[in-house]
């Protein structure tokens, strides 16, 4: 019998690629919507709980803890495995150069704090937890990210903009795999500890490479620049995003990479997509329309950009 997940932020990144990727694994996929619905009520039968809300970041510190709670009580009602997509904010500007699941979480304040009191507020709950913690998404569509905001925003223009020191290591992350990563978790959510960290290691690249593997996946020459926080200075007493964008820079000059062993262990049967292959589907088809690159090993993996035929409203 299939299993059902519920989806909540289902039309961000994360939630729009999980979507995709449970319907492809033939679970139910149900999707909520805050606005009419109750969670409680959605959530009942669900095996996992996609926890795929993101605020903006302004509101973070008032909505992040209201919504935390939504969740677990929800979880410790219905039995549901909760599933939270994790990010590298926790371990806050110090953080180490490699990352691991014993990495401590110690951000002293601000997004990265937030972040490392939710999931422990999950861990003290004791209901069962997977985080799935990845670097910066790389997505198959335009969803609001840097990379597609403003790496890749003059592409056309044969330019590549990158926000950070060129010869730092960042973390990055294929959404797409990514996704097929929560749902080999979710599958074994049984067998895992109650409360699970699993890294996603993904492409750890400084600027200059993610440049060199763009002019590969593209197939022309691009202009490599570094782009200006001038001007999220000169908005931040008028917008209010500014700020944060600002306390999240260090991770631009801060080398770091996840470590993805313990996924590896857990799910041997995933395979992931190549850096060009990655890119190539990542950017707009009207760079070079005539150009394909060719994506031998996705032949029988789950094809980008799939519709969830599987899904239905909560």
């Amino acid at each position: 019998m299939p299993k059902t997940v519920l989806i909540l932020g289902a039309n961000g990144r994360f939630g729009r690629n999980a979507q995709s990727a449970f319907s492809w694994a033939n679970w139910n996929v149900a999707t909520f919507d805050r606005a009419t619905e109750s969670l409680p009520d959605a959530a009942w039968g669900a095996d996992v709980i996609v926890n795929a809300w993101n605020p903006a970041y302004p509101n973070w510190a008032k909505v992040v803890p209201k919504l935390t709670r939504q969740v677990i009580a929800t979880a410790r009602d219905t039995g549901a495995t909760v599933l939270l997509p994790g990010n590298v904010y926790p371990y806050g500007p110090d953080m180490p150069a490699q990352l691991s699941e014993t990495t401590p979480h110690a951000a002293p304040q601000g997004l990265g704090k937030i972040k490392a009191e939710m999931e422990a507020a999950y861990r003290d709950a004791g209901v069962r937890t997977i985080i799935l913690r990845a670097g910066d998404f790389i997505d198959t569509e335009a969803s609001g990210n840097w990379f597609d905001k403003i790496i890749t925003a003059k592409l056309e223009k044969g330019i590549v903009t990158y926000p950070g020191d060129l010869d730092t290591p960042h973390a990055w992350a294929f959404l797409h795999d990514v996704a097929d990563a929560a749902v080999a978790l979710a599958e074994q959510a049984d067998s895992l500890p109650r409360f699970a960290e699993v890294q996603f290691d993904g492409f750890t690249l400084t600027g200059r490479e993610l440049h060199a593997a763009l002019e590969q996946a593209t197939g022309r020459a691009l202009k490599l620049q570094q782009m200006s926080w001038l001007p999220l200075t000169l908005a931040r007493p008028f917008w209010p995003m500014a700020k944060y964008l600002q306390e999240m820079r260090y991770l631009w000059n801060t080398p770091h990479g996840l470590c993805g062993e313990r996924l590896r262990e857990l799910a041997p049967e995933l395979q992931p997509t190549p850096l060009i292959e990655a890119l190539a589907a990542s950017v707009p088809d009207q760079i070079d329309p005539d150009r394909m690159v060719p994506r031998t090993s996705l032949r029988k993996r789950r094809p980008f950009n799939l519709c969830t035929c599987n899904s239905k409203t909560a």
